[in-house]
């Protein structure tokens, strides 16, 4: 599975497949249009995989759609209990902007901001990982975190059906499109799901929104 598409200036794209010889994945990408400027990005991995990790996704997804607006940890909590008769999943939401990113994790997702260095790609930003399975145990406190970003940095979330180190491999002259196609056939792990998302703020807008859900 393959989108990718602007909100505005912002630039964005995912790649993802099920483990291998599955039809389903319980991996899943969210990207919403807030309407003021920002994008929310969440990335979402399932307990386990197949038919089961993909239905307690699902759930969070219609939650997020139809909360958009609220706060990071209004958001998480919210997917708690849509989860909560679930297996669970592993969650991560970005709230991507020209100036600067707010994100919140609780488990295994991994994301980060890399930046334009010179000897290459350098990780300016990396978001905390607090322990926890969304729909079963969230952590105490529940602190988003807010990074600065620039134009032409790029936020990158994978989950851990991907083994990549932090910014190798990545040419950030290339498109969003085409950065997470590479990540997933070269690092996409043969005994799970897999899914990396991909954003950066472009210079000028490139028109409005194309996709909202994928």
């Amino acid at each position: 599975m393959h989108e990718d598409g602007f909100i505005g200036r912002i630039e964005w794209a995912m790649a993802g497949r099920p483990l291998p010889g599955q039809d389903v994945s319980g991996d899943r990408c969210v990207v919403l249009d807030t309407g003021t400027g920002t994008v929310l990005f969440a990335v979402l991995d399932g307990l386990g995989h197949g038919a089961a990790a993909a239905a307690a996704v699902d759930r969070a997804t219609r939650v997020l759609a139809e909360n958009r607006a609220e706060p990071l940890d209004v958001l998480m909590a919210l997917c708690h209990r849509a989860m909560s008769d679930t297996r669970g999943a592993a969650v991560t939401l970005a709230l991507f902007g020209a100036e600067e990113t707010q994100w919140l994790g609780v488990g295994n997702i991994e994301s980060i901001v890399l930046t334009a260095g010179p000897t290459g790609p350098q990780v300016s930003a990396t978001a905390l990982q607090s322990g926890g399975i969304v729909g079963y145990r969230l952590p105490s406190t529940l602190q988003p975190q807010t990074v600065p970003v620039r134009p032409g940095d790029l936020l990158l979330m994978s989950t851990d059906g991907v083994e990549v180190e932090p910014g190798h491999g990545v040419d950030l002259a290339k498109s969003t499109a085409d950065i997470v196609q590479e990540l997933l056939s070269r690092h996409a792990k043969d005994t799970d799901d897999a899914l990396v998302l991909a954003a950066r703020v472009r210079g000028v807008s490139n028109g409005p929104a194309q996709r909202e859900e994928s």
